[in-house]
């Protein structure tokens, strides 16, 4: 735990964007580019599910629920995960996690962030 830091949730919406940021303020570039980082959600009442993945060959993946829509992204200069979220639904609202997984095995959660998707 406190090894990633996610920020950039709120409300929105539907048909709205929002851009989610996870940073890791201990990573070295190595680590940053050695981690297959992931998006993860959960809403109420659901499992952890799992949104989007920047693996460490630089490949990226998505949950059919979002593909077309979410793009997730890497900043190496600012040691930063994205993910870009598009044409925001309802279903899309739950609390957002980061997920690191380091070079050693060792794992990192974020906190979380809440979004939103609501008229």
């Amino acid at each position: 735990q406190g090894q990633v830091v996610e920020s950039g949730g709120g409300l929105v919406q539907p048909g709205g964007s929002l851009r989610l940021s996870c940073r890791g303020p201990r990573y070295i570039s190595s680590t940053f580019w050695g981690s297959t980082m992931s998006w993860y959600r959960q809403a109420p009442g659901n499992q952890r599910e799992l949104v989007a993945t920047f693996t460490s060959d630089r490949r990226t993946n998505y949950a059919d629920s979002v593909k077309g829509r979410f793009t997730i992204s890497k900043d190496g200069a600012k040691k930063m995960l994205y993910l870009q979220m598009n044409n925001l639904k309802p279903e899309d609202t739950a609390v957002y996690y980061c997920h690191s997984q380091r070079p050693s095995g060792d794992v990192d959660w974020g906190q979380g962030t809440q979004v939103t998707v609501s008229s």
